[in-house]
C-alpha cells in the first residue's frame, strides 16, 4: 500500500523523474505538475498528503502557488525546492505556509526525511483538530443531556485517554509550535545577516538546530555545550550554533520542549531582548501534544562557587517554581543591583524579563573585534554605556542590567529541555557557572 500521495512540482524534467523514481521506491503515490496552474488544479482535484514545491518556474512562480493554497487548504504539508535559495527567500515561503526549504543540488535522504516530518506534522493537525471536535461535541452534549448517549457515531464516542485523564502530578504535556515561523535579524557575535525557520516537531523530538544548508542536527541540550564565553554556543561536528540563551529562555517560559530551528549559524540578536521570540511564539500559535514528560524537581541545594559578598558563586534550592535571584555589584555607572523573579506565567515574563537588553561597555568594543565577536553590535540592539553612563538608548527599566542576567539563566537553565522546580540565587555570575550548575545538578540526581 502507497504511504501518502505526494504532489511533485518542477518544471525540470530531469529533476521531475528523480524526485518521482524515488518516492516510487519509498512506496510513495505520485503525480506531477509542470507548472503552478496546473499544480493548482490537480491539488483541488487529487488532494495529495504533501506537496514538493519548486519555487523558480514560468508563469506561475512557487510563492504564488502557495498564496493559492491558503484558500484551499490551510494544513497543507509543503517542502519548498529552490537552486537559488536564500534566507529571504525561505523565509517568504514559510510565511505563507511552506513546512519547510531545501536547496538544489538535492539530497534526496534529506528531502525524504523532510517530507516526512512534513506529513507527520500535517497528520498530527488534523488529529489534533478532529479531538477538538470531539471535545466540543462532549462538552455541548454534556450541556444538553443528563443521560449516556449510545449512539455509535463518531461525536458519541467517549474521548480518547489523553483528553479524558488528566496527566500524573509533575507530568507536564509536551509542547510544539501550531505553525512554522521564520524571523530575520543579525547575529550578534557574527554581524551577518540571519535567519531562523522554526519547525514544529513530534513528541520526543527535543530542541534541535541545524544549519539552513545542513542536514546535521544539534540538540539544544547540555551535552553538546560548545563554549560559554560571551554567550552559550551548543555544536556536533564542525556545526556550531551561537548565542542561543535568549532564545531557549523564551522557550523555557512558554514550555516549548520539542522544536527544530534552522538557522545560519547563530540566533538573531534582534534588539537585544526576547521580545521579538516571544511574539514570534505567540503568533505560532502552542500546541499542547499527546505525551508528557516529568518535571525536574531539585532535591536539594547545589551551588558553584564560593558564597561571599564579591565573588562569583550560584545555587539552587528546593521551590515550588522556577525562580532567580540575581545580585550584579559593577563599577559605576552601573552600581549594585539585584531583582528576584519567579516563573508564574509568560505575561510575567514577557513584561518583566523578556525586554531586557543585552549591554556591553564601549572600552571592551576593540578587544571584542580583535576576538571575531561583537560584529553584529549596533546603537539598536545593546545597551551601550561609558563611564558616565549609557550612550545610546534609554532603559526599559533603572535595573535592566540585573534583569538581563537572569534572562540568560532562563536560557541556560533550559538546556535540559524541561521545566525545572527550584529557586536559583546568583552573584556576579555568567554562562560558565549557569552551565557548571546545570551539570552538578544532572550529576547529583543521576539524569
Amino acid at each position: 500500500m502507497a504511504k501518502a500521495k505526494i504532489l511533485v512540482v518542477d518544471d525540470e524534467e530531469g529533476i521531475l523523474k528523480s524526485i518521482v523514481g524515488i518516492l516510487h521506491d519509498e512506496g510513495y503515490e505520485t503525480i506531477t505538475a509542470r507548472d503552478g496552474r496546473e499544480a493548482l488544479k490537480l491539488y483541488q482535484a487529487e488532494s495529495p498528503d504533501a506537496l514538493l514545491l519548486d519555487i523558480w518556474m514560468p508563469d506561475m512562480d512557487g510563492i504564488e502557488v502557495l498564496k493559492g493554497l491558503q484558500n484551499i487548504d490551510v494544513d497543507s504539508a509543503v517542502v519548498v525546492i529552490s537552486g537559488h535559495g536564500t534566507i529571504s527567500t525561505a523565509i517568504k515561503a514559510v510565511k505563507l505556509g511552506a513546512f519547510d526549504f531545501i536547496e538544489k543540488p538535492l539530497s534526496m535522504d534529506i528531502l525524504l526525511v523532510i517530507l516526512e516530518k512534513a506529513l507527520e506534522h500535517r497528520r498530527l493537525r488534523l488529529e489534533s483538530k478532529r479531538l477538538q471536535r470531539l471535545l466540543r461535541d462532549n462538552e455541548r452534549r454534556q450541556q444538553q443531556f443528563s443521560f449516556v448517549t449510545t449512539s455509535e457515531d463518531e461525536s458519541a464516542k467517549p474521548l480518547p485517554p489523553s483528553l479524558a485523564t488528566p496527566l500524573e502530578s509533575g507530568v507536564q504535556p509536551q509542547r510544539t509550535l501550531k505553525q512554522s515561523m521564520v524571523l530575520y535579524g543579525t547575529g550578534l557575535h557574527s554581524g551577518l545577516k540571519t535567519g531562523m525557520i522554526l519547525l514544529p516537531q513530534p513528541p520526543g523530538s527535543g530542541i534541535v538546530f541545524c544549519k539552513l544548508s545542513e542536514d546535521l542536527n544539534v540538540p539544544g541540550h547540555l551535552d553538546y555545550v560548545l563554549s560559554t564565553e560571551f554567550a552559550t554556543s551548543v555544536a556536533k561536528g564542525r556545526t556550531v550554533i551561537r548565542t542561543v540563551e535568549h532564545f531557549m529562555a523564551v522557550l523555557h517560559a512558554y514550555r516549548i520542549s520539542n522544536l527544530l530551528i534552522k538557522i545560519n549559524g547563530e540566533i538573531p540578536i534582534m534588539d537585544g531582548s526576547a521580545l521579538d521570540f516571544c511574539r514570534i511564539i505567540e503568533e505560532a500559535g502552542i500546541e499542547e501534544q499527546m505525551a508528557g514528560y516529568e518535571e525536574l524537581v531539585v532535591d536539594r541545594r547545589y551551588q558553584v562557587g564560593e558564597e561571599s559578598p564579591e565573588g562569583k558563586y550560584i545555587y539552587i534550592e528546593p521551590a515550588d517554581t522556577f525562580g532567580v535571584r540575581y545580585r550584579l555589584n559593577y563599577p559605576l555607572p552601573i552600581g549594585e543591583q539585584e531583582y528576584s523573579f519567579i516563573l508564574d506565567g509568560t505575561e510575567h515574563f514577557k513584561e518583566e524579563i523578556a525586554p531586557a537588553r543585552t549591554f556591553g561597555f564601549l572600552k571592551d568594543a576593540a578587544k571584542l573585534s580583535k576576538m571575531g565577536l561583537a560584529g553584529g553590535g549596533h546603537l539598536h540592539n545593546i545597551i551601550l554605556l561609558d563611564d558616565k553612563g549609557v550612550v545610546n538608548t534609554k532603559l526599559r527599566f533603572p535595573d535592566e542590567f540585573v534583569r538581563h542576567k537572569i534572562l540568560d539563566i532562563f536560557g541556560d537553565f533550559y538546556l535540559l529541555n524541561r521545566s525545572i522546580k527550584g529557586m536559583v540565587t546568583a552573584n556576579m555570575t555568567g554562562h560558565s557557572e549557569n552551565i557548571a550548575l546545570l551539570r552538578e545538578i544532572r550529576k547529583g540526581m543521576g539524569l
